[in-house]
């Protein structure tokens, strides 16, 4: 009996690849849904806008910043996976669009993503600090400004560590 020599198990687990394409493709439902519920607020915002104080317009108004935010952080986790996982994006085929979405390396990756997430972290801790007289627990805010700040040490952390590898691969030290 001859045994197999692992061309079969590679072109699995290269084929394997494919199996992420469901996730991207419920990414795009989530998207679809982020964008329900962007039009439902704006459209409660539009309506109610002329009842509410200042306080509640600006809160209504990040609400609806933090969802533009959590879509951009899904388009950049499509894109992405897209690229790195399943296909190359031919950029010459697509003069138009953003280099952003089609060039992203695992170092930019990171800092998109997590930078992302700061800037929702931050927009939340932003509108809870508008209704501060609503809440009046010292943890919580704790909690809401720790976050953010935590994500952007790692941020910072991160950023420094790709900057010396590629000082080290360059030969600078």
């Amino acid at each position: 009996m001859r045994w197999p020599d692992g061309r079969y198990i590679q072109a699995c687990l290269f084929f394997s690849r494919w199996l992420l394409a469901p996730f991207l493709l419920g990414m795009l439902i989530c998207l679809l849904l982020l964008i329900y519920r962007f039009v439902a607020d704006l459209f409660v915002l539009g309506v109610r806008a002329p009842q509410l104080d200042w306080h509640d317009i600006v809160t209504s108004v990040l609400n609806l910043v933090d969802l533009t935010l959590t879509a951009n952080l899904i388009l950049i986790v499509i894109f992405s996976g897209f690229e790195n996982f399943i296909r190359r994006i031919d950029v010459a085929a697509h003069p138009d669009w953003p280099e952003g979405l089609t060039q992203v390396d695992f170092g930019a990756l990171k800092q998109k993503l997590l930078g992302s997430i700061v800037g929702i972290a931050a927009v939340d801790a932003l509108a809870w600090y508008f209704d501060l007289e609503k809440h009046h627990d010292a943890a919580t805010l704790l909690w809401v400004l720790t976050f953010p700040t935590v994500f952007a040490l790692v941020m910072l952390v991160l950023a420094v560590s790709d900057w010396l590898t590629a000082n080290r691969q360059s030969g600078v030290e």
